[in-house]
């Protein structure tokens, strides 16, 4: 075992030990609005208002959370990412005969408990399985209130409940992510553009372009469709594709979104992608987007990583350093197969972000800017995203 295996291991146990104790709930960066200070206030009902108080909790770099009555939550999106890293887990100890991150029996134990929170914390009301986020959100383009669904955090949820159905057998698993499907297909708006082509909206509220939500649920139906051969879910995926292809820009980068104030070009959004085009064409035997990908990958690659291994937010700014963009950085390379032919890259990267942004109590800050270090233990921004990734890269080791 080299160095940066060990290192690995060892962070990878060091945050299990702190999520596991506990027991995956926690604080987020947009949860201000769950204060109860806050909403006791006349200020509850003031656009600008929740504005400013989200990113005053988000951006200081004390946690006053506990002060203004923010309890931890659970967040599902952030239980779904765990359970894809110990479906990760479970599957290296199968391959590896391993037992270094913890007993297989143990492992499965906690795929069934996250399985359960997932079935526990849907939102009713829709025509299929769908989830959101556990705090009233104030976007600039929307107000979501609290566990309104989005496509994001349905379509991460779904990816992990059907890697736990991989590894169960458990088919109702997979007739809830079918269900799933059914809130994509016929409770989400459309955009539409002269061809017929489409994005799907972020919620059943709205009605904005952001690209990535889009993909993301292409992915997920196309991967749905690689099972239950529904005709409807990969026409629904590919016009959605389409739809984000032919807005890709020239140089092989995306805007966040179609608004005006959606034109920044930013890191792990641009991962999502990816992973999610990639994936997209492996389920649906559509690989017409090739040049697209590599474009897209090329642009990612080469514009969002310093030499030294830091990860860069913006295309055209290096800070805030955040967390969520080395995590992601290990999975688009596993989801693209570029792994082994990036492998000093993700070295560097990964080695940079456990000497820099983990504690010595195991879990991962949020961002290190210019001056000072946001050190708050975010559950599902940090902790659940670098859970996944380091055991990513753990399946990587076999």
């Amino acid at each position: 075992m080299n160095c940066m295996q060990k290192s690995l291991k060892e962070s990878l146990q060091s945050l299990k030990t702190y999520c596991e104790s506990e027991n995956f709930i926690g604080w987020d960066p947009y949860d201000g609005l769950n204060s109860k200070v806050f909403q006791a206030t006349p200020l509850k009902i003031s656009r600008l208002a929740r504005l400013i108080w989200i990113q005053a909790f988000k951006k200081s770099p004390v946690n006053f959370r506990s002060l203004m009555l923010v309890p931890k939550e659970l967040n599902p999106k952030a239980a779904g990412l765990f359970l894809n890293g110990y479906c990760n887990i479970y599957r290296y100890q199968q391959v590896a005969g391993s037992e270094e991150i913890g007993i297989q029996k143990e492992i499965l134990d906690r795929i069934h408990y996250l399985v359960n929170m997932l079935r526990s914390s849907k939102t009713a009301g829709f025509n299929g399985y769908c989830w959101g986020y556990n705090f009233d959100w104030q976007a600039r383009a929307f107000f979501m209130p609290k566990n309104t669904p989005t496509i994001v955090a349905t379509a991460f949820i779904s990816s992990a409940l059907l890697d736990a159905y991989e590894i169960t057998g458990e088919k109702d698993l997979l007739e809830i992510v079918n269900s799933s499907c059914e809130f994509i297909i016929r409770d989400l708006n459309r955009t539409y553009d002269d061809n017929g082509n489409f994005a799907f909206s972020y919620s059943p509220i709205d009605a904005s372009v952001v690209y990535n939500a889009s993909f993301l649920g292409s992915r997920l139906l196309a991967r749905v469709y690689s099972i239950t051969r529904n005709n409807e879910l990969l026409d629904a995926a590919e016009r959605s594709v389409i739809f984000c292809c032919d807005h890709q820009n020239s140089d092989g980068s995306w805007s966040y979104g179609s608004n005006g104030f959606h034109s920044w070009i930013d890191n792990f959004h641009t991962g999502y992608n990816l992973e999610s085009l990639s994936d997209y064409m492996k389920y649906s035997g559509d690989y017409r987007f090739n040049e697209n990908l590599r474009k897209g990958f090329d642009y990612y690659i080469t514009t969002f990583f310093t030499e030294s291994g830091v990860s860069k937010y913006f295309n055209n700014s290096l800070y805030p350093v955040d967390i969520h963009n080395p995590a992601q950085l290990i999975i688009t390379l596993s989801r693209l197969d570029r792994f082994e032919e990036y492998k000093d890259l993700a070295d560097k990267v990964l080695k940079w972000t456990i000497e820099n942004m983990q504690s010595e109590i195991g879990y991962f800050y949020f961002q290190k800017g210019k001056f000072f270090t946001l050190r708050t233990p975010y559950i599902r921004w940090a902790q659940a995203w670098m859970f996944y990734a380091l055991s990513e890269y753990l399946l990587k080791m076999i």
